[in-house]
């Protein structure tokens, strides 16, 4: 369950985002602040106290301390909270991404909209997971049982019940849902690409345009992007090129 703040300068703004925000089963607090100097206050004393924050959704254009400079002034903090910028303003978008938000969204904000913020902040905050690079999925093959383990795997696709784990050495289906590996290797570089996709990162050699369509080549193959998962992969390919420069 997710803690968050919200800071926007505008009254009904800042209510109707904290509204929507408690509305979500995956947050179970919300403070509010109403200008950048209150935000920062209120961060410092909830370290302070040892109380946990996960998030912080962010105004951009405020009087005083804007939200960019408070996103650089939180970005100093031994464990800063996660950022999602909600503004009126799509030109701010590169610094915001160069402060490694995890979302940017535009004003009014849609209920589904800022849904699928929270569903990137909670995988965002999520601690690294449990099992890590070395995990490995156990597949029964004639009786006899082979570990392939998670570095090998170019992509996951779903297949009904089943997902079917892509390798250079072949195709292996293990009975979980592809939902279900995304939780178990999330924080390990796989992206969802599509609803019945799921890529390693460190395996993809290229991204393009083709006939107004996004192609990824992910070991030997070429897979769509859709385009609802189109902004996130491209963010995401992104930041892991950053951290292997």
């Amino acid at each position: 369950m997710l803690r968050v703040l919200a800071v926007d300068d505008e009254v009904p703004a800042l209510e109707e985002l904290a509204y929507l925000l408690r509305r979500d089963p995956r947050v179970e607090h919300v403070v509010t602040a109403s200008d950048g100097v209150t935000a920062l206050q209120d961060m410092v004393q909830m370290i302070g106290a040892g109380d946990r924050l996960d998030g912080v959704f962010l105004d951009i254009r405020m009087p005083g301390l804007d939200g960019l400079d408070l996103a650089r002034l939180i970005g100093g903090f031994p464990s800063p909270p996660r950022l999602v910028f909600v503004t009126a303003h799509d030109d701010c978008a590169v610094q915001a991404f160069e402060l490694e938000a995890v979302d940017y969204l535009l004003k009014p904000v849609r209920a589904e909209r800022l849904a699928e913020a929270v569903r990137r902040l909670e995988a965002a905050a999520a601690p690294t997971s449990e099992y890590g690079a070395d995990d490995v999925i156990p597949v029964e093959l004639s009786g006899v049982t082979r570990f392939v383990p998670q570095q090998a795997v170019w992509y996951a696709e779903a297949k009904g019940d089943y997902v079917r784990l892509h390798t250079p050495d072949g195709g292996y289906l293990v009975r979980m849902s592809l939902a279900a590996l995304e939780r178990r290797w999330a924080g390990d570089g796989f992206i969802r690409v599509h609803r019945s996709t799921l890529v390693s990162a460190r395996h993809v050699s290229e991204l393009r345009f083709e006939g107004g369509r996004v192609l990824l080549t992910v070991g030997k193959e070429t897979l769509p992007v859709s385009r609802r998962h189109t902004r996130q992969v491209r963010e995401q390919l992104v930041r892991q090129f950053k951290t292997l420069t």
